[in-house]
């Protein structure tokens, strides 16, 4: 634990009168928990962690085996600004452990944690930015936009400008630097980009901006979704992730002599990712609905291919900024807002891995738009499609070693067996669009 930070945390709660610490953490299906301790049980928390029931944790414990600790992280003590400044409110993200103190196998944080290891021991570090797109609307129950609003604009119709700028604000005094941010292509959608971080601070990061713009929508009296496709015939939400991998301060994936900048750790990366793309889209895009916006026509990632500025790749490379070699990177166009991010970092860096330690060789970079491509003409050329619903996705993990190793027995078993469950129940759902079609005329 780092000492420094630690003492700090316990001085700047005593300064600035904070009453409740709130620790963090996620469940396997990426959904933040959380439960409160009065500051005077701080300083035990650090040395001891604090003891809580598993078993009614989605991914946790059995009954029998139910006692986990949280070891909350002192790096990550923020404020939350949100609660009143009188008698404050803080939070930190927790490790999760057994009682004998090893990791729980089961927690997505330590899940990644493991992974990054990893890449620590072929000496890099790894680095994710995400654009996060979301949707606002009136309330929960309709699906009903706010605005007419398209990409960038910036006019009356715009209703979540003020929105934007209040939620920015908010993750900057959680300490979360934003990239950008604007109006997206559909109505009532909306983008903040978060700047480079590491990915475990990154996946912290998700899971805060996830609660902040919820919490921003609560004050402002509407409700924020990060569902993939809440609107039928509009585009749907994305969670394009800008990844690289750093030797201390140099970026492994520049090489200034390549016509793309791109090292040959970089193009055995994006061989990896590609080789892997399909059997790791059920965690990146891990519900029923992520599959309806995987579809051709809305610069949905489809066809498992790389390219530069072409939009219907699965894996962009941006152009980098000239003489900069710190903005060279890879855009993986797959993942939705709604995932896991701590899974979804983990088994995406496994991939890269896999390439880099292999040697992989690139494919050919795709130049033309794929999606007006004849399926002949991309059977022909051996471009392959992401699965196309949750049932064929989890067949493709199911049978792949590079995602059991990479989250591990317990969690891997998890996993499948609650999206399994999931698929299951759709399938026997009659829809609003069965009755409407053939309930008149059958």
């Amino acid at each position: 634990m780092d000492e420094k930070q630690k003492a700090f945390v316990l001085r700047t709660v005593e300064e600035r009168d904070i009453r409740f610490v709130r620790l963090w953490f996620t469940d396997v299906l990426g959904f933040l928990k959380s439960f409160a301790i009065p500051t005077e049980e701080l300083e035990g928390a650090f040395e001891d962690g604090v003891g809580f029931d598993g078993s009614a944790i989605q991914g946790m414990a059995r009954v029998q085996e139910s006692d986990m600790v949280a070891h909350p992280d002192p790096t990550t003590f923020q404020i939350l600004p949100w609660r009143p400044d009188a008698q404050g409110v803080a939070r930190m993200f927790c490790d999760i452990a057994n009682p004998d103190g090893t990791p729980f196998e089961g927690d997505p944080r330590a899940v990644l944690r493991r992974n990054l290891d990893r890449a620590q021991r072929l000496g890099f570090t790894f680095y994710a930015g995400p654009e996060m797109e979301f949707f606002l609307f009136g309330d929960a129950e309709r699906p009903e936009p706010l605005d007419r609003g398209s990409y960038f604009d910036l006019t009356p119709q715009d209703v979540g400008s003020e929105f934007r700028r209040h939620t920015i604000h908010y993750l900057e005094q959680m300490g979360i630097s934003v990239h950008s941010s604007h109006h997206e292509v559909a109505p009532s959608q909306h983008e903040i980009d978060l700047r480079f971080a590491d990915a475990l601070t990154m996946a912290d990061n998700i899971m805060t901006f996830r609660l902040v713009v919820k919490e921003v929508a609560q004050e402002h009296g509407i409700y924020a979704t990060f569902m993939p496709k809440p609107i039928q015939a509009e585009w749907g939400s994305g969670m394009h992730t800008h990844v690289s991998l750093f030797e201390g301060d140099r970026n492994a994936f520049f090489d200034a002599a390549d016509e793309n900048h791109l090292s040959k750790v970089a193009k055995a990366f994006i061989a990896g990712v590609l080789a892997h793309s399909r059997e790791i889209t059920a965690v990146s895009n891990q519900w029923v609905n992520s599959y309806k916006r995987l579809i051709p026509g809305y610069e949905a990632p489809v066809f498992v291919v790389w390219g530069k500025a072409n939009r219907s790749a699965l894996v962009r490379v941006p152009a980098a900024k000239p003489n900069k070699e710190q903005s060279t990177r890879i855009e993986y166009r797959a993942p939705d807002p709604a995932c896991n991010p701590y899974l979804f970092l983990a088994v995406l860096l496994a991939a890269g891995l896999d390439g880099v330690e292999r040697e992989l060789d690139i494919t050919p970079e795709a130049e033309d738009n794929i999606y007006a491509m004849a399926v002949s003409e991309r059977r022909a050329l051996g471009i392959e499609a992401l699965p196309d619903t949750l049932e064929d996705a989890l067949h493709l993990m199911e049978r792949s070693e590079l995602v059991a190793e990479a989250l591990g027995e317990h969690l891997f078993e998890w996993f499948l067996r609650n999206k399994r469950e999931e698929w299951e129940e759709y399938k026997a759902y009659v829809t609003p669009f069965e009755i409407n079609r053939y309930l008149p005329m059958l």
